[in-house]
């Protein structure tokens, strides 16, 4: 039977529609699965409507319809956003038993500008039907289960709710095609969306997507609003469309729900303790440049390095806890310089893979502050983080909603991202040349720096003649390097870099004299411009490792392979120009911009020595560098007595063979020792 919370307040008599019926018709006719025995639409029991964002920015909507078919419920969703400028339509189909049992799912279209849906499924008795694409098969039934794959559209999500509730599910829910969720009551808040006070039901939603959703319903089971990410791991949010006033409202919760939950798991997995902590017989690299010291001993107290040195000049103070780690290699904690910290899984990660300190390169302002504070304050688990503000100007490419189209507008996100303790403005692709200047005057007046992309319609020399301290990415770089002498035709290979050439030359004596820090962000580069007939796990062993969630759209990525000769040779070029950048004296940190999760950091540092970096140079373009950049030189970048104790243990030694820093065996942050296959195994990874 429907559940009388939700069945009772939606008695519509509403005839199904000749124009909704037209629709599925060729569902039918073309053999699309819908239940063999299903009669036609006689009522729509429920309906509603879903705004859809990213980033807080609205891009699209969901409408959904729940009918009678006889003694069958019938859902059909239509979903689309727009998201920079590319659409991204699906349409849902589901047919379900009056206690929501599935019968069947039909799901068709996109799911992020570069992802498609095409998934058919039925079920008949205890087996199911199932194809995916091209390929086909059968599965088993279980006794429990719901039918959903991914995070969209978000109605069926709403179902996925009322089934596991209606049939009282303790822990997992089997879904089919695959996998399996997990659905957590998080607790009741009281929302106010314009002239209305809504009494909601919060709930974690686990398993659709890496990561958690957070879901809330009222008392009807009604879904009222969903903040997750889409399929490209960016934010996304969902709301019924009477309360888009309280977005950041519902953002800033889920922020601070995951935080705590995170919290929680830092306790268990490195329980708090006072006093002193020796780290000995390590194989010290303390990151200053100074030759490693073979048998040495860090002391640690109240969350600060107190000695560091050879262990016979260090002496252990009386009860502290002693961890020999050895011989095994200790270094400074890392820094990604260039993340967004999207979801709060992010934080085990980066802990298990050395990162103690991320600056975010642009994000929710309600979800980045709650998820930084909560960290600071020892309300959650995750990196010290640093953060960019994100500012676009009008276009229809801009991402986000924080815009700056004229001075007045930059002095205003400027005010706004100082007073609410951000480091640093993102330029986006969007701003216009005059409104660069104005935002760069406006941050170095209160002691701020700029980074980011190089807008449209600017190249790199004039976004750093317009103030820009940094420079995200090295396509930027590269766009003004080449020569113009060694042009090739279009759709050939370019020519090889030469660093010699004037064009060269001139840009890295800008740089070097306007101190511009580049982050190359090189790992995205070679996800994404590596051909397509190499599964990416043969480069990036870390993709191995990740969730099931993750693995499809990380191995499965590249161009063509006609298009892989001529993306190989920019990416050989993208690499020269990082040597070039560091022998010229450019300062150049490392940041991965994503990809893969944790291990992209790793592979960043490889490159770099692939580019002419000793491994020695690369680990201080995540330590020592980005502490300098950052002006937190006195605290962290290097192991010294007075700093902070960021600390990582590393099986082996990253000055023999960089490679040798995906070892990470132990972190030290926050006060906390963390070993790290727990941290990894907690967010669905393999350590």
């Amino acid at each position: 039977m429907l559940p009388p919370a939700w069945c009772a307040s939606s008695k519509v008599s509403i005839r199904w529609t000749a124009g909704l019926f037209a629709a599925l018709l060729p569902l039918l006719v073309h053999g699309r699965v819908l239940a063999q025995d299903a009669e036609p639409p006689t009522d729509i029991v429920q309906q509603g409507k879903y705004r859809l964002y990213k980033f807080e920015q609205p891009i699209g909507e969901e409408s959904w319809e729940l009918s009678r078919a006889g003694e069958q419920l019938l859902l059909h969703s239509k979903f689309k956003f727009t998201d920079r400028g590319s659409p991204v339509p699906l349409t849902a189909t589901m047919t379900l038993a009056e206690d929501l049992t599935p019968k069947s799912l039909v799901l068709e279209g996109n799911v992020s500008r570069f992802s498609t849906i095409d998934t058919e499924l039925s079920i008949t008795g205890k087996t199911a039907e199932i194809r995916e694409g091209k390929q086909t098969r059968q599965a088993d039934v279980p006794e429990r289960f719901f039918a959903i794959s991914g995070y969209a559209p978000v109605a069926v999500q709403m179902l996925l709710v009322r089934y596991a509730e209606g049939h009282e599910v303790k822990g997992a829910l089997a879904t089919l095609p695959a996998g399996e969720v997990r659905l957590e009551r998080r607790g009741h808040d009281t929302i106010k969306a314009g002239d209305q006070s809504l009494e909601l039901e919060r709930y974690r939603l686990g398993g659709l997507i890496w990561g958690n959703e957070t879901l809330w319903l009222d008392a009807q089971q009604q879904l009222v609003a969903m903040v997750g990410v889409d399929a490209e791991f960016d934010h996304f949010e969902a709301l019924r469309a009477d309360c888009e006033g309280a977005l950041t409202t519902f953002v800033a919760l889920a922020a601070a729900d995951g935080m705590s939950a995170l919290a929680d798991l830092a306790g268990r997995l490195s329980p708090a303790h006072a006093g002193a902590l020796a780290i000995t017989h390590a194989h010290l690299i303390d990151g200053s440049g100074k030759p490693p010291v073979a048998d040495a001993t860090i002391v640690v107290d109240g969350g600060r390095i107190t000695a560091a040195g050879a262990a016979v000049e260090v002496q252990v103070p009386a009860g502290a806890v002693i961890l020999d780690v050895h011989g095994n290699s200790v270094l400074p904690g890392l820094f990604d310089m260039h993340a967004h910290f999207e979801q709060v899984e992010w934080g085990p990660v980066y802990l298990a893979a050395g990162v103690t300190t991320v600056r975010d390169c642009g994000n929710e302002f309600d979800f980045i502050t709650a998820v930084r504070d909560a960290i600071r304050d020892g309300r959650g688990l995750g990196p010290r983080l640093l953060l960019a503000g994100i500012v676009d100007g009008d276009s229809r490419m801009a991402l986000g909603i924080v815009r700056a189209n004229n001075a007045e507008e930059a002095h205003a996100v400027v005010s706004r991202y100082h007073a609410a303790g951000f480091q640093q403005i993102k330029i986006y692709s969007s701003v216009k040349a005059d409104v660069v200047t104005a935002i760069t005057a406006e941050a170095h007046k209160v002691g701020m720096t700029v980074t980011g992309h190089v807008p449209n319609r600017m190249n790199a020399i004039q976004a750093v003649e317009a103030g820009m301290d940094q420079i995200n990415h090295i396509q930027y770089p590269a766009d003004v390097m080449r020569s113009k002498a060694n042009a090739t035709a279009p759709g050939a290979p370019p020519a090889p870099f030469d660093p010699e050439c004037q064009e060269a030359r001139e840009v890295l004596a800008l740089f070097k004299a306007h101190g511009t820090v580049i982050d190359p962000t090189l790992v995205v580069f070679e996800w994404a411009m590596h051909s397509s007939a190499v599964p990416f796990v043969t480069i990036e062993p870390g993709v191995a490792k990740v969730p099931r969630e993750l693995f499809g759209p990380l191995n499965n990525s590249g161009v063509p392979p006609a298009m892989a000769e001529r993306t190989r040779a920019q990416f050989d070029n993208y690499l020269a120009i990082v040597g070039a950048l560091h022998r010229a004296g450019v300062k150049v940190v490392a940041g991965t911009d994503q990809v893969v999760p944790g291990h992209s950091l790793h592979r960043e540092l490889e490159l770099y020595v692939q580019a002419g970096f000793t491994p020695l140079e690369a680990i201080q373009a995540a330590t020592l560098v980005p502490a300098q950049v950052m002006h937190m030189e006195q605290d962290l970048g290097t192991i010294a007595a007075g700093k902070l104790a960021d600390l990582i243990v590393v099986d082996g030694d990253p000055l023999a063979d960089i490679a040798q820093l995906r070892q990470v065996r132990l972190v030290v942050a926050n006060g906390r020792v963390f070993e790290c296959s727990k941290p990894w195994q907690s967010v669905g990874f393999k350590p």
